[in-house]
Order: structure tokens, then sequence, then C-alpha cells
């Protein structure tokens, strides 16, 4: 902080003085007030950083200085001071929106470490605020964090055409943040308040894909007992996001072009044809030109597809851009697993930094949570797994961790040979089920179920 002014608020002089000259040894600069009404005329008058406030003092004691200068506004961080008999109060303090707590009698080196990790994360705080504040900046991209060069140049080139009717291929590697992109385009078009519809072309089977795509008429075929909406008619007058659409089957491509032509759909088994008004944003991990090429995706499907193409780099290209996700996912995740005021120290951003994320952004929120329940929400580097630790590949830690149960081993084993298998194929789930001699609908289920879409 530019600005490191501390209030401290104790009816106790002889300790007011004392803190005084701590905090001033260690560069801060100080203000003091003899009680709760001072310290409140104080704190909403020179708006300090951080304020140390006594539990227990005459005229207005530390909960009520708590309540009523939260009711004014004041945004500073309160950390509580208590002797043994006020901890109970302490606690409650906190579960009103105090910082923390220290309690007496304490040693200088403790208030100095509360305080620090008291900056540390209102620091945090403040950049992820800036950082949303920039992505933002256009309505409906609040949620893409990013503040490298190449993260900003996919922002400002999906914002630019997020207000207009035209299909956008996005291409990236999986789990680099694809769907993201998509839905904050939506956000951002005159179709908000439509829905948005997502689906994973490679991760239905061929011979339903054109039911679910399309919809069906009542007996169209084996088990079709009632008539089914597709999803280019549920996304009418919306976003249809169509996902691994390079994993979409040659057949299928045909129909999906007239549909983009003619808008409008004819469900399996039926005769008519239903106008629908869908905006389509497309999304790929394969190279669609070598795709053409092989005669594995149709030329001009390609390029009807391909009117703005936005690619969204891996994270291992930018890792300016993780502490600012990480901060983010810390933030997403706490509340849903009961967390209150989680910690991320700053430290783990370099460790976070040397690793290669090959599942991308997916893997860097997966790691995030894992941490914060091992944690308990006081996420240190011991809580991140042994590969991200390292830095290496995940096959050279399984090498040399010395844990050697199979059945313990079987599933880190089995995820890292997915993800390397991803990583090789460029995210073709056929080819990466080749490798591993998988079905694709198995390694389907098993890239979901490790988190690695």
């Amino acid at each position: 902080m530019s600005d490191r002014r501390v209030l401290v608020i104790d009816d106790e002089a002889g300790l007011r003085h004392t803190l005084l000259l701590i905090l001033r040894d260690e560069g801060y600069h100080v203000l003091v007030a003899e009680d709760g009404e001072a310290g409140l005329r104080l704190a909403l008058a020179e708006h300090p950083q951080l304020v140390l406030c006594d539990v227990r003092m005459p005229r207005m004691g530390g909960l009520e200085f708590l309540e009523r200068y939260v009711e004014a506004g004041g945004t500073a961080l309160v950390v509580m001071m208590s002797a043994y008999g006020a901890l109970d109060q302490a606690v409650e303090a906190m579960r009103r929106g105090a910082y923390d707590y220290i309690s007496k009698p304490f040693n200088a080196d403790e208030v100095i470490l509360t305080l620090r990790k008291a900056e540390e994360r209102e620091q945090l705080r403040r950049e992820v605020a800036r950082l949303k504040k920039e992505v933002g900046e256009v309505a409906g991209f609040e949620e893409v964090i990013g503040v490298s060069a190449a993260m900003r140049e996919v922002t400002d080139l999906a914002a630019r055409v997020a207000p207009f009717p035209s299909t956008v291929l996005l291409t990236g590697e999986s789990g680099s943040g694809k769907e993201a992109i998509a839905r904050a385009v939506h956000r951002a078009s005159a179709r908000r308040e439509k829905a948005f519809v997502a689906v994973n072309c490679g991760a239905i089977p061929e011979n339903l894909l054109e039911s679910e795509l399309f919809g069906h008429e009542k007996g169209a075929f084996t088990g079709a007992d009632r008539a089914h909406e597709g999803l280019f008619e549920e996304a009418d007058g919306g976003t249809l996001f169509l996902d691994e659409i390079g994993e979409m089957p040659l057949p299928l491509q045909v129909k999906l072009l007239r549909v983009l032509q003619e808008r409008t759909v004819r469900r399996v088994g039926g005769t008519g044809e239903r106008a629908v008004d869908v905006r389509v944003l497309a999304a790929t991990a394969r190279d669609l030109v070598d795709e053409v090429r092989e005669g594995r995706f149709r030329e001009d499907l390609f390029y009807r597809i391909n009117v703005v193409q936005v690619h969204v780099p891996p994270l291992r290209t930018r890792p300016e851009d993780i502490p600012a996700l990480a901060a983010h996912f810390v933030h997403r995740h706490a509340p849903r697993l009961g967390i209150a005021d989680p910690e991320v120290p700053r430290e783990l951003f370099p460790v976070l930094a040397a690793y290669t994320w090959p599942g991308n952004v997916r893997e860097l929120e997966n790691v995030i949570e894992r941490a914060l329940v091992l944690s308990g929400g006081k996420v240190q580097v011991e809580h991140l797994p042994p590969h991200v630790r390292s830095g290496r590949p995940p096959f050279e830690v399984l090498a040399d961790d010395g844990d050697l149960s199979v059945k313990r081993r079987l599933p880190s084993l089995e995820k890292t040979l997915i993800a390397r298998a991803l990583e090789r194929s460029g995210g073709n789930r056929t080819r990466a089920a080749e490798m591993l001699d998988l079905s694709v609908r198995a390694l389907t289920y098993k890239i979901r179920d490790y988190g690695l879409e």
C-alpha cells in the first residue's frame, strides 16, 4: 500500500504508545484513539487502511465500533484485540466482518505478521477488482480474467464482434477458456436476455447428436415416444455454443451447414421446416485447416463458421494471468466450500507460474479447489499437488515420490496419461482415445470425471 495508515483504538494509554512505536518502526503512519467513539470519528475522517481495535472499552466497545463503522461505509480491515476473557467477543466480531483478532498479551512479531497478512489480502482484493474492471469494461466480460497482452487481444476482439450476429470460431487447447469467452460474447450481445445453450459435439454419440441438435418427432425411431425440441429450437432468439465442433461427424456437418444457410431446422422424422433465429458460436481444439485437408471436416462449413476467429492462448504462454486467475478461483470456490476469509500468500504465485499447465485454466481451477479443501482456506505451497510444486512433468513425480500403492496410484496415473494424450493430439479426442486404447465415449466420461474439460 502506498499510504500505510493504521488506526489503533484502545483505552490503555500504555498499549497505545507501545503499538505506536512498534508500527512506526515498521513504516506505518499511526493514528490513535482512546475509545470506540473517538476511533469512529477518526476512522471516518482519516480513512486508514487497517484498524487495530480493542474489544472491551468504555463509552463504545469494539463490537459497536465495528457495527457502526461498517454501516457508515468504512472499508478498512479491522483486527480486534482481546484479553483472554473476551475471546468470544473477538470471534463474534469476525462473524460480523472483522478480518482477524489477536489475543493480549501479544508480542511485536504477532502484530506485524497479522497486519502484513491483512495487507496482502487487501492488495489481492484490489488487484482482482482492478483486473475485473479492466477486462469488464465491456458489459459481459466481467468473468474473463486476464491481464496479459495475449488475453487483452482476445477480449478486445471478442468484445468488438459481440454486438454483431456473425458466427465466431474459438480455437485453442482444451481447458484454455473458450467457453468462458463464448459466454462473455453472449452476455455482451443483444441476445443476452435469451438462452445460451452449450453442447459438446464430441460427448454425444453420433446416432443421438442429430436428434439433440435438431429435435425429433414422436415415433421417429425406437424409443421416441414423444416429440423432442432440439437445441437449435431451445436457443431460438439466443446463442448456441457448439463446443468441439471438429468432432462432428461428416453427415451432420452437411445438415448443420444447411441450418446455418437457411435458418430453419427439420426434426428427425419430420417433414416441415421450423424457422430459428440463433447465433452460433463454435469452438475446437483441432486444427480445422488440417481437418479440411484430410477430408474430416467440410471446407464449406469451415468457411461458414470461420467468419471471425478468436484464438485463446494456452495458460503456459501467459503466466502473468495466473495470480489473478488463482485469486478468482479462490473467491469463487471458498463460499461453496464453507470457507470464510480464505488466504492466498503471494509466494504461491511463482510456484504456480513455473508449472506448464497441460490442462490449462481448468486444471488451475481444480488445483486451487483441491488446495482450499486440504488447507481449510489458508493455502500454502505444500497444499499444491507434487507435480505442480516440482514444476516437473507428472510422470517424473510419479516415479520418485515413494508411494508404490497400485490402488492409490492408478487414478493419478490414468489422469496423467489422459492429459498427456490430449496434449499430444491437440485436444482431438478421437486420436487421444486411440492412443489410450479407449472408446471415445469412455474417454469423454473420464475427461469429465478428472476435470480435464
